[in-house]
C-alpha cells in the first residue's frame, strides 16, 4: 500500500499581494476607477468627440445633454469661450496624471538617494540633511510651493520642480527610518562581515527591504501632486490657458459660478474623483504591503 503525499503549492508573491489587496473594497473600486481614468489619458485622442482647444462661437456656455437646451454632441456642455468640456477633461486627465507620474519618479529617486545616505552613515552628514528636511517642512506645502514657482516662474514644468520639493522630505523621513531599522539587523551584518562593500549594502542589500512603505507613499505623494498641480493651476501659476488642466479649467469658469455651475463642477469632480481612487488605491497597497496589517 502506498502512501500518496500532496502538498498544496505556496502563493506566488502576486497572488498573495492580490489576496490582501482584494480584501479591501474600496482599494479595488479605487483602481477600477484608476484604470478608466487611465485609458481616457492614454487614448485621449480616440475617446475624446472634439479637439479639446476648438472654439464653437455658436454653442456657447451650452449646458449638459441632460439640462434643458443641451445637445448630445456635447455630452457636458462647453465653455464660455465654446470649447467641448468632456473632451478638455479628458485630455486634462493626461496631464494630471503626466504630473503625478514626473513629481513622484523626481520625488522618490532624489528622497531615497538622500534619505539612504542620512540613514546609512548618520553623524554629522544625517543631522545637517534632517536638517535641512526639518526646514522645507516648516512651511505650508502650497504656499512654498508658489514661493518656488513665483522665484522660477509660472509654468508646468516650473510647478512639477516645485511640487516634488515640496514632497521631498517625506521621502527623505521615511526611507532614513527604515535604512535605521533595517541597518542592525543580522543579515546586514552578516554581509558586512562577507565582505560587501557600502554601495552593496545600501542599494542591494538595505534598500530592497525598505520598498514596501515607499510605495505606498508614493501612491499618496501621486494624489497630492494632482491637488497641488490643480491649485497652482486655479492660482495661475501652474499649467497656463488654453492648456486643458482640470485646474486651469476651474480658475477660468471662476466667474460664470452662478450661471454655468457645469463649468466648474465638473472640472472639481474630475479631481475629486481622481485623488480619491488613487488614496484608496494606497490604503489597498498599505494593508498588502504592511506584514502587520496582514491577517491569516
Amino acid at each position: 500500500m502506498t502512501v500518496v503525499e500532496t502538498t498544496k503549492n505556496p502563493p506566488t508573491g502576486i497572488a498573495e499581494f492580490w489576496f490582501y489587496f482584494s480584501r479591501n473594497k474600496g482599494a479595488v473600486i479605487g483602481l477600477a476607477v484608476f484604470l478608466i481614468i487611465l485609458f481616457m489619458a492614454v487614448f485621449a485622442p480616440f475617446v475624446a468627440p472634439h479637439d479639446p482647444s476648438i472654439q464653437n462661437r455658436e454653442m456657447l456656455l451650452l449646458p449638459p445633454v441632460l439640462s434643458e437646451g443641451g445637445q448630445a454632441s456635447y455630452l457636458l456642455g462647453t465653455d464660455a469661450v465654446g470649447r467641448d468640456i468632456f473632451s478638455r477633461l479628458i485630455y486634462g486627465a493626461r496631464f494630471s496624471l503626466f504630473i503625478g507620474v514626473i513629481v513622484v519618479t523626481l520625488s522618490v529617486i532624489s528622497g531615497v538617494l538622500v534619505g539612504l545616505v542620512a540613514g546609512y552613515f548618520r553623524g554629522k552628514v544625517d543631522t545637517v540633511i534632517m536638517r535641512v528636511m526639518d526646514i522645507i517642512l516648516a512651511f505650508p506645502s502650497l504656499l512654498l510651493a508658489l514661493v518656488l514657482v513665483a522665484v522660477l516662474g509660472p509654468g508646468l514644468v516650473n510647478a512639477m520642480i516645485a511640487i516634488s520639493l515640496v514632497n521631498l522630505p517625506h521621502f527623505v523621513r521615511l526611507t532614513r527610518a527604515a535604512v535605521m531599522t533595517e541597518r542592525a539587523k543580522d543579515y546586514v551584518i552578516a554581509s558586512k562581515v562577507a565582505g560587501a562593500g557600502t554601495l552593496r549594502l545600501m542599494f542591494l542589500t538595505i534598500l530592497p527591504n525598505c520598498l514596501a512603505p515607499l510605495i505606498v507613499q508614493a501612491t499618496l505623494a501621486f494624489s497630492a501632486a494632482i491637488l497641488d498641480a490643480a491649485a497652482l493651476g486655479f492660482l495661475g501659476m501652474g499649467a497656463q490657458p488654453p492648456t486643458p488642466e482640470w485646474g486651469t479649467m476651474l480658475a477660468e469658469a471662476r466667474e460664470f459660478i452662478q450661471r454655468a455651475w457645469w463649468v466648474v463642477t465638473f472640472p472639481g469632480l474630475a479631481i475629486l474623483i481622481t485623488v480619491l481612487a488613487i488614496n484608496l488605491m494606497g490604503d489597498g497597497l498599505r494593508d498588502a504591503l504592511d506584514p502587520k496589517l496582514k491577517r491569516s
